[in-house]
This record gives structure tokens, sequence and C-alpha cells, in this order.
């Protein structure tokens, strides 16, 4: 059967965004979870449907062409209504079963939400959960999260936030590294050893200015933008680096070091989308998360 631009669907559509934002097949196969053999032939199939060429190839990914370029207002415009109508349907959405999507840091993730889910699961068996660890930023308003727990303030309008708290951060080695190289007793003590920070995040470096700490990229003997393998390097005898404050004194191979200096500490903020927000299972597992990330705030 022949067809026509009339039987473009919003699947094929959504593979032309994400591979117009990514810039490439591989980033935007990732975004959507799909494979690249199965986005190309999405993205084959807009252009026959169109008659158009929407893309050219380039060493270093995919560019728009003119007809691209042109498309791609109409395409974000398609989004935006199809997130519309979800909305629409989620918020008016009455029942407690069902599933709840959140997204966290993978610090949090990894060490303080599995028992918080755990403690939701027992309680509420009808309440199907996704976890997503994430440091980059869900959007809430195309449901990529029904909710998040973020370390900012997120700052859409149709987002409805509240901050829990700040999970206190400390300073940390390994027993070993320090059995070796000796315990620093003040800041400058410190910077003589070797640190271990981020690698193209600037977050360690701005908390170590706010603490008064002349802070640059080239003081890390050893960087990493992973949270979970970052805290493996330090684990593993790198250097002295920064951490959750609850992890480190929970974990035996680690010692907190104090040179005498406040390090700021993380907020954390609950974010929902407006619509979504009195959902019932929404709110309960909201209320659950509130719940069980308060004792660990300041």
């Amino acid at each position: 059967m022949e067809t026509s631009v009339r039987d473009i669907d919003w699947s094929l559509m959504q593979a032309f965004l994400a591979v117009a934002e990514a810039g490439s097949l591989s980033g935007a196969a990732r975004v959507l979870g799909v494979s690249q053999p199965t986005l190309g032939r999405q993205i084959r199939a807009v252009e026959e449907r169109t008659g158009l060429i929407l893309f050219s190839r380039q060493p270093r990914g995919l560019d728009l062409t003119r007809d691209g370029a042109a498309l791609l207002p109409h395409a974000r415009a398609m989004r935006a209504a199809m997130r519309d109508v979800t909305l629409y349907a989620a918020g008016h959405d009455a029942g407690m079963s069902g599933v709840v999507r959140i997204t966290a840091s993978e610090m949090v993730a990894h060490h303080i939400l599995p028992g918080i889910m755990a403690g939701i699961r027992a309680e509420r068996p009808e309440i199907e959960i996704e976890l997503a660890p994430s440091d980059r930023a869900e959007n809430l308003l195309f449901r990529e999260a029904d909710i998040a727990v973020r370390m900012y303030r997120p700052e859409q309008l149709d987002v409805v936030a509240r901050k829990l708290g700040e999970l206190e951060i400390g300073i940390f080695a390994a027993r070993d590294y320090l059995d070796r190289r000796g315990w620093p007793a003040t800041p400058e003590e410190m910077l003589r050893h070797d640190l271990v920070g981020y690698d193209r995040s600037d977050l360690i470096l701005r908390g170590m200015r706010a603490a008064g700490f002349d802070a640059t990229r080239d003081m890390f003997a050893t960087r990493c933008d992973n949270q979970v393998t970052y805290w493996e390097l330090l684990r593993a005898g790198c250097g002295i680096g920064f951490g959750q404050r609850h992890v480190g004194r929970a974990d035996p191979g680690v010692e907190e070091i104090d040179i005498g200096i406040a390090v700021p500490g993380l907020p954390v903020w609950l974010a929902a989308h407006r619509q979504l927000r009195q959902v019932p299972r929404l709110r309960h597992v909201w209320d659950r998360l509130a719940e069980g990330l308060s004792p660990l705030l300041s």
C-alpha cells in the first residue's frame, strides 16, 4: 500500500526529534532506549513518507538539512501536544495501582532509595516503581520521570518542588591511603595530598570555592564524573575526596577527615509535574520519599 504524510505517527516524529536534538543515531538511541538499526529504519520511514531528506551525514554525526530544520519546530509542537494529552489523562487517573517512575542521582539511587522503595512496595504492592539512576536532568514535563529527587531547585513553571533539607557532605579517604600518606589536619595540609575530583562537572569545584578554597580542576589527581565510580576510586585509595556523610560514615573502608572547615551541603528537592502531583499513587510515593529522606537531612 502506498504511504503518505498522513501515515506519519508520533513514534516516527519522536525518532526524528531525538536524532535532531542528539546529533547522532547513537546518542538518540540511548535517549529513546532503542537500537541504532531500529532508529535508522524509523528515520528512513519519515524521509520516505515526507519525501524529504532530513539529515546529512558528517564526520561528527548527523546535521539537519534545510528541510529537516524547517520540520523541527512542527515536530516540537507535535511533541508538546502529545505531552499535554498525556498529562491531562494522567492527571485524571484516580487509581492507586500503576507505575511511578522516579529519577535521582546515582549516589542517592544506589545508597538511599532502595530501602525507601522496599517500604513502599511492602505497604502498597499495587504500585509498580521504576527507578532511573541518572545525574542528567530528566524532563518532568515530558514524563521521562514522574517524580525527581534533585540536588537543585527545578525552574520549570509547570513543576512543583519542595525542598526537604540538605545532605551533609564530608571529607573522606581510604584507611590505607591515610596510613601511607598521613592524616591532614588543616586545609593547607589536605591540598598537599592527592585529591579525587570530578572531570567535567564543576560541582566539587563550586563546593570547595564556597568553603574558601581557590580550587581548580588541575588540583585533582584523579577525576571522574560518575558519582558511584568516584566513590569507588576514593575507597580504593586514589586520594582524598568528598562524599555524603551518611554514606561515608557507614563505610568501614574509609575515614572521615576533620580539617576544621564546614563543607557546604547538597540541597535535596522533590519535584513533579503540577498536573500529576495529586494522582493518588504519585502523592503516596511523594510522601513516602519525603518521610524516608528527611532523617538523613539537616
